[in-house]
């Protein structure tokens, strides 16, 4: 059974790092596809605008970007048919709450390259070279696939996101600027980036939701990957007073093994001065490491992030 839920598991990373053609359809809202986005810092990859059915130019909007954006609307075009159903959610959300309305930024992910861009750079930095040395060098559960492709390109990845995107989309639609209504959010690698996007600008992103967030690094236990997380938050977490995280992991495959590190994040989270104000961490029994688990508690971080 550990063997069967890890091979899917090896699929999920390698199969979302697939770049689909196909434009997603929302049932709710609308979707504006940019194709082969060019940047000077990464690869070009696809980048999905969804806008809330009630988009007007005469409001202002809050912007959340989200990674591995293949994957947040339309399940006919994801490799395994699940999706995040982040228009359907947004859409109740609010219509039923009073809520900041936001449009969703969804960055597609670039390949084989995923966990390169994915991986906080100056977490891998601090480690020993043997240490990088051993952690380029390992696969996913013996597949034969590497989990690192390349160097690590996360500062990249974000400065592609911060510099030449946000300011896009600053321009082109109808959006507050602020960092108080600037958010991030992923899952798995995903929730490791949104996590470093907080801490590396502070400045632009006030809240970040981080799922299933994958703090070994590696597909099993380890302790030299997760220690040098932590001592980078210990130094870069941003100012609990103007910035608000959301953690979260299940119970079932790869998810089972995050518990002890979340642990010893959320002492750190506490030590820094985070009270349930502005940080929320929560355990979800029997959910696995998918888009269907994730689909199914996303309206939590949003409800969370999307507070007035």
């Amino acid at each position: 059974m550990k063997s069967r839920i890890f091979r899917l598991l090896i699929m999920f990373l390698i199969l979302t790092s697939w770049a689909f053609a196909q434009v997603p359809v929302v049932s709710k809202g609308t979707i504006v596809h940019l194709k082969n986005v060019a940047s000077k810092y990464v690869d070009s990859r696809n980048v999905d605008i969804w806008l809330p059915s009630n988009y007007s130019t005469n409001k202002k909007y809050s912007v959340l970007y989200m990674q591995d954006g293949m994957s947040l609307f339309d399940a006919s075009i994801t490799w395994n048919h699940q999706e995040w159903r982040v228009d359907e959610t947004l859409s109740h959300l609010f219509k039923e709450y009073k809520l900041n309305e936001c449009i969703v930024i969804g960055v597609w992910n670039n390949g084989i390259m995923r966990q390169s861009e994915y991986f906080p750079q100056k977490v891998f930095e601090s480690l020993k070279q043997d240490q990088q040395a051993q952690y380029y060098k390992a696969e996913l559960f013996d597949s034969g696939q590497l989990i690192l492709n390349g160097d690590i390109q996360s500062d990249n990845y974000l400065k592609f996101i911060v510099t030449e995107l946000k300011p896009y989309i600053d321009t082109s639609y109808s959006v507050y600027t602020d960092r108080e209504h600037t958010y991030v959010a992923g899952s798995s690698y995903g929730g490791l980036i949104s996590m470093y996007s907080i801490c590396e600008y502070p400045e632009v992103f006030g809240k970040a939701a981080c799922i299933s967030t994958h703090w070994p690094g590696l597909t099993e236990r380890n302790e030299f990957i997760p220690k040098a997380f932590y001592a980078y938050l210990e130094e870069h977490l941003p100012d609990p007073n103007i910035h608000s995280i959301y953690f979260d992991y299940g119970s079932v495959g790869i998810d089972s093994i995050y518990e002890p590190y979340q642990i010893k994040v959320d002492a750190i989270m506490a030590a820094k001065g985070y009270t349930n104000e502005n940080w929320i961490t929560k355990h979800f029994h029997g959910k696995d490491h998918s888009e269907n688990s994730w689909s199914e508690r996303f309206h939590i971080p949003m409800s969370f992030i999307l507070k007035e």
